[in-house]
């Protein structure tokens, strides 16, 4: 690789700044290992921090605080660091309030909505979405606590619009109770249901149509089931208004997996019930119809490959199968037949053919409304809307702003319907597509921020992986940029459970990043959704090395194309993106000059061991069986850490309430790495109290996260940080 006179020049003075500006970092605090060894598959494997997975032993909180100590002594004497965290909250207390969730019940239009700078989103209740100042109150969790530790994690309107029930959880723990809020007056009733959701398997509540009461997911209670588990078998029960949650009717469950996860959604008329279980995480569905009187009937099976089934208004089930269709056919049955193989295909797969990228595209999600059906595609990260008659024929296709995500479509009455759209440049809308025309209007739910990206551009492109696939990148960038290797650009992955890197708004936290002459980059590996099932399936279980080998050619990209080179080269993800920090470190350490990783995943040997690990087995594989484990084993990106490797500086950011990812994984990851890493610079580790793995945390801890993060990486790649008065 060839690299300007330039270039060198800058990454010297890059050098010569670094050591003349970073902080002294204190030593770690002492990790003494103690080994463990354990036998999977007649192979040996030895675990020397296996006592950090203890959090109940006060040694390891005592080494938990110690470490936090020293990445505060770091982080806080970073002289941009409050500067940056007092233009990143500046810049989001200035920005419009946002709405999401939306459900329309009973003529009211129902939302989350997000009004900066107060700490948590608010229940409210909206005559339209071109009247925002009619919103109404129903439940504001910032009134229940001060600091923001009450959260909402779900709602679920009655189908009169009468009542509301909502999951509430504290500190981010995702561990709700279900309350029922009055719309009219926004008192609360006396019913509260224990445990309706939690981080393994979620959580979902339907009304019944005379809102009498409601359905809802159930986790063991007392001593129904042994401690271990206490976050599985969830079941589906019945609650009736103003009785004793004790007396509370089962309705279906007992026969399911012990990770089951059930989500319900009811028709928009409220007569009809779906019911869909998931087999843990890996994309296995079955489906069963549950009638107002609350009787229900199996539908499809796990291996059936129909990921979603909707009742639409003309008394037709449609559903979306992926069964010889990895990029999605839509299929129509109408109730009164009771054999499912009579379904018939309306809308079938695209191609996969053709230079044209909407050749490959994939069906997202659907939403049949009164005469019309509104498909989401995705073409590789950005959407597509489609329309169709219920029987499938074609109708004109709503405007969107280019390269747009689409999110939430709700159907609104008369075939009308409203959805969410999102670009990298542009603050998201709510648009409304009346169904007689077809066109689409920005409603006055639309957000507005002093982040301005008038000199900035997209630019949409590919890298090519190990094996030859053409991987997307999007790559948001300043205009009139020199390809010369030496802007510093930060490099975002995830690649697994079919999640797809969609665009969103990149808003405040990213401004400064741009705003310093930063690129910024989403990689749309394997292992997301992109173009499908078929792009899925290519990243999970014994394929999950394409994962890694797809982002490694993306950050190649980025080098060869001289957007920057290793030593102004960050890389960033969480949760399963933490894996994907932790494989591409392992890896390819010399690619990187920082990562930030947040609760990630590290030990793949262990993590099936905790209670949402178990629920991963169906994406990641189980050590239990030889080839699986062979896999994991293989990337394991704990087990392949190497004694003297030159590690790129390193920031891990857990939260002590995360239940879908055990902070044991950051905690024995920090140790190791600390022990082996033959560079001087720093692997730190920030754990904090009042949050999980992200969601329901206040925004306080939001803004500090934040500012830890940008604060780390530019004095990690020599970014001398200029505050500006407003983005551009």
């Amino acid at each position: 690789m060839r690299i300007s006179l330039r270039a060198l020049v800058a990454i010297l003075l890059l050098t010569l700044a670094v050591q003349a500006q970073a902080p002294r970092i204190p030593r770690p605090p002492d990790t003494p290992k103690r080994p463990v060894a354990d036998q999977y598959q007649g192979v040996k494997v030895i675990d020397d921090y296996r006592w950090l997975e203890n959090w109940d032993d006060p040694a390891t909180k005592q080494w938990s605080a110690a470490q936090n100590a020293r990445t505060r002594e770091y982080l806080d004497h970073l002289p941009a660091r409050s500067a940056i965290k007092e233009h990143i909250r500046q810049l989001i207390s200035a920005s419009s309030a946002s709405y999401y969730d939306l459900q329309f019940r009973g003529g009211t239009l129902f939302a989350m909505k997000y009004q900066p700078p107060q700490q948590q989103p608010t229940l409210v209740a909206l005559h339209s979405p071109n009247d925002p100042s009619s919103a109404k109150v129903i439940f504001d969790p910032n009134a229940a606590s001060s600091k923001g530790s009450t959260a909402v994690d779900f709602y679920a309107a009655s189908f009169d619009g009468k009542y509301v029930a909502v999951a509430l959880s504290e500190n981010g723990s995702e561990d709700s109770n279900a309350r029922v809020f009055e719309v009219a007056t926004g008192k609360e009733l006396p019913d509260i249901v224990p445990r309706v959701n939690f981080a393994t398997a979620g959580g979902s509540i339907a009304w019944k149509l005379d809102a009498s009461g409601f359905y809802y997911t159930r986790y063991p209670q007392g001593k129904e089931r042994p401690p271990e588990d206490a976050n599985f078998y969830q079941q589906l029960y019945f609650h009736k208004l103003g009785t004793d949650p004790k007396q509370d009717t089962y309705v279906i469950g007992k026969e399911f997996p012990r990770i089951a996860e059930i989500q319900l959604r009811t028709s928009d008329n409220g007569r009809w019930t779906v019911i869909t279980v998931a087999n843990g995480d890996g994309g296995q569905f079955a489906h069963y119809i549950m009638n107002s009187a609350g009787h229900w009937t199996p539908l499809t099976q796990f291996e059936d490959g129909i990921v979603a089934v909707k009742v639409g208004a003309d008394d037709a089930i449609y559903m979306l199968s992926r069964r010889d269709a990895p990029r999605g056919q839509i299929l129509r049955l109408p109730l009164s037949y009771t054999d499912r193989s009579e379904a018939k295909i309306i809308i079938p797969q695209s191609s996969g053919a053709g230079p044209d990228e909407s050749a490959r595209a994939s069906i997202e999600d659907f939403l049949p409304t009164t005469g019309h059906l509104y498909v989401s595609d995705i073409l590789g990260g950005p959407s597509r809307v489609r329309v169709f008659d219920t029987q499938g024929h074609a109708l004109p296709a709503p405007s969107l702003p280019p390269n747009s995500a689409i999110g939430q479509v709700v159907s609104v009455g008369g075939g009308d319907a409203l959805f969410y759209a999102s670009t990298y440049l542009d603050p998201p809308a709510w648009y409304r597509v009346d169904a007689a025309s077809g066109k689409s209007t920005r409603t006055a739910l639309f957000e507005t921020s002093p982040v301005k990206f008038e000199d900035a551009e997209l630019v949409r492109d590919f890298a090519v992986s190990k094996d030859g696939t053409r991987v997307p990148v999007s790559i948001i960038r300043r205009k009139g940029i020199k390809l010369d290797g030496s802007n510093p650009t930060l490099l975002y992955g995830y690649g697994g459970f079919g999640v797809s890197g969609k665009p969103f708004f990149l808003g405040s936290s990213a401004s400064s990043w741009l705003d310093q002459g930063g690129v910024y980059v989403v990689a749309n590996i394997r292992g997301g959704g992109e173009y499908g099932e078929e792009w899925h399936k290519a990243g999970n279980l014994a394929h999950k090395q394409n994962v890694f080998d797809d982002f490694v050619a993306c950050a190649q990209y980025l080098i060869d194309q001289k957007y920057t080179s290793p030593a102004r080269l960050a890389i960033m993800g969480g949760s399963n993106g933490g894996l994907l920090m932790g494989a591409a470190l392992t890896q390819r350490p010399d690619l990187f000059r920082a990562v930030v990783s947040y609760v990630g995943i590290y030990d793949m040997l262990r993590v099936e061991l905790d209670p949402n690990g178990a629920f991963n087995v169906t994406e990641f594989g189980t050590v239990k069986d030889s080839d699986q484990f062979k896999a994991l084993h293989a990337y394991s990106p704990y087990h392949h850490v190497k004694d003297g490797t030159a590690y790129p500086a390193i920031l891990f950011l857990t939260g002590e309430n995360d239940h879908r990812v055990n902070p044991m994984q950051s905690r024995k990851m920090t140790a190791r790495l600390q022990a082996a890493s033959g560079s001087n610079r720093p692997i730190l580790l920030r754990t904090t109290s009042s949050a999980g793995h992200g969601i329901g945390t206040a925004l306080d801890e939001e803004i500090e996260q934040d500012a830890d993060v940008f604060s780390f990486l530019f004095d990690q790649l020599g970014i001398r940080y200029i505050p500006v008065a407003n983005s551009k």
